[in-house]
């Protein structure tokens, strides 16, 4: 019996056909810094990051860039449950904080190890995923990736989390909407692909951010988009408004609601890496939903289905 068609475009499928096979990622912590932490910009990170700035803190652990590297293809390796299975493609995700605002050649040692893997005969990296801020892309760096794309798959995930500046400046990031499509523009024109970030439920957003943030990434031509929901994390600013009562987060039902305006207004095309947020329980504060996060796919399906639209459906592109 054939399925009805998905409301929304998924990453998962687009990996299989663009890769031709299952792909997974590991990630990678280079030990990077970000302006508004180190005082270039400001001081103590976006509110609601952590410590560890949204990545695994394995550097901090004292694994090393290579070996960080070559226990995540291990780890990989090993799901395969039959010999006669695909082997699984590699994603490099340079993950943790903002992996191109770094000192002198560091960048350039960081490409270095992971190019001698790309290199390596049967090499299983497909491609290479680096995460930044908009304002921390000169021109150089876009040359740098541009160059690397001869040898594999570029994406740049840059964080713009709200359209809205002021709300960006509420929550510490300290970039603007106009940065980030300027560094979207310079990396599409050197063919490097590119995924946006966003959080839905910050503080003064609501509804109409949600809608507007989605309608700027539609513009952008971003080819991937990062969405999920606000989440109060131990270690973090917010977990200090969230404990004095300053700060709600969306309930599930909320952020299903939040979701689909989203959903709707991106464009057609664009490919959905992930819809909802994820966090060790022990860190996160709140949301505390009685829904389980893998269920939020279907529940997003249901609510697009019951309102008869679909992604793209209110883009303005």
């Amino acid at each position: 019996m054939q399925t009805a068609p998905q409301r929304f475009r998924t990453l998962s499928p687009w990996l299989r056909e663009r890769f031709g096979r299952p792909v997974h990622r590991v990630s990678l912590d280079a030990g990077s810094t970000c302006p508004n932490r180190d005082g270039t910009k400001g001081f103590g990170g976006c509110t609601y990051c952590d410590i560890e700035g949204s990545g695994t803190g394995a550097l901090k652990d004292g694994d090393g860039l290579e070996e960080q590297l070559q226990s995540g293809i291990a780890r990989i390796a090993r799901r395969k449950k039959r010999p006669t299975d695909p082997d699984s493609g590699v994603i490099a995700y340079l993950q943790s904080y903002t992996n191109t605002y770094v000192e002198g050649g560091r960048f350039a040692e960081v490409l270095d190890i992971i190019r001698r893997y790309i290199a390596m005969p049967d090499s299983p990296i497909v491609a290479l995923s680096v995460a930044t801020r908009p304002d921390c892309l000169p021109d150089e760096t876009v040359r740098v990736l541009e160059d690397l794309k001869k040898e594999t798959e570029i994406w740049v995930e840059l964080g713009l989390e709200s359209a809205n500046d002021q709300v960006l400046f509420d929550i510490n990031r300290l970039h603007t909407l106009e940065e980030f499509e300027d560094a979207t523009a310079r990396l599409r024109q050197a063919g490097v692909l590119t995924v946006g970030h966003a959080i839905l439920g910050l503080p003064g957003d609501g509804r109409e951010g949600a809608r507007g943030t989605a309608a700027a990434l539609a513009k952008s031509g971003v080819e991937g988009v990062k969405v999920h929901n606000l989440m109060v994390l131990e270690k973090t600013q917010m977990a200090h408004q969230w404990r004095k009562g300053e700060l709600e987060v969306p309930s599930a039902q909320e952020y299903l609601s939040l979701l689909a305006d989203f959903v709707e207004r991106l464009a057609p095309d664009q490919v959905l890496h992930r819809i909802t947020g994820d966090a060790p329980e022990a860190k996160q504060l709140a949301p505390r939903w009685d829904v389980p996060k893998n269920a939020i796919r279907e529940l997003l399906e249901t609510e697009l289905e019951s309102r008869g639209t679909s992604q793209g459906c209110l883009a303005a592109i």
